[in-house]
């Protein structure tokens, strides 16, 4: 099994957004600014993500990502096995008629790779980024368009409160 930039990238995306999973859903835009990410690069990511059946989006105000399944069932295999390509048939077929001679220690390493990342749960990654201090920021609630709650004045006392008190200002002023 392959491990890319983008698989590597999908592994971080993804215990990003399960630190986060008590919260609802997490936009790319947040996930991107906090890891340096660009947004089209997580978008194609989570596409993947998302076919897999390992996330759920929702748009809107408020959308984003959240995990389809739990913590406890999500493996580093999973992750990494839906973003990286399987080799194609024709690559296989060539790759068997030069039989490299070291050909049985690299399907070992690669079992073993494979063992080695279905053993690690999402969860095991989580729980390692909060004991290392990792802290996650409460959302604030965005309270946009006709549900917004109008802002406070200040009450201006020094201002005259009728026409009268008004007219009284202006003769005594001037």
């Amino acid at each position: 099994m392959r491990i890319s930039t983008k698989g590597r990238f999908a592994v971080t995306a993804m215990i990003d957004l399960a630190l986060r999973d008590k919260l609802g859903p997490v936009p790319l835009s947040e996930i991107g600014l906090r890891h340096q990410i660009s947004l089209s690069y997580l978008e194609q990511i989570f596409s993947q993500l998302r076919h897999k059946g390992l996330v759920t989006s929702s748009r809107g105000p408020g959308g984003g990502y959240v995990l389809s399944r739990s913590m406890d069932v999500i493996t580093v295999a999973d992750i990494v096995s839906a973003i990286e390509d399987e080799p194609s048939a024709a690559k296989q077929q060539d790759t068997e008629q030069v039989h490299d001679m070291a050909q049985d220690l690299w399907e070992a390493m690669n079992a073993s790779l494979v063992n080695f990342m279905r053993s690690v749960k999402l969860r095991s990654l989580v729980l390692e980024q909060l004991a290392k201090g990792v802290r996650i920021e409460q959302k604030t609630s965005r309270n946009n368009g006709v549900f917004k709650k109008p802002e406070q004045q200040p009450v201006r006392t020094n201002v005259p409160n009728s026409v009268f008190a008004l007219g009284k200002s202006i003769l005594a002023g001037g």
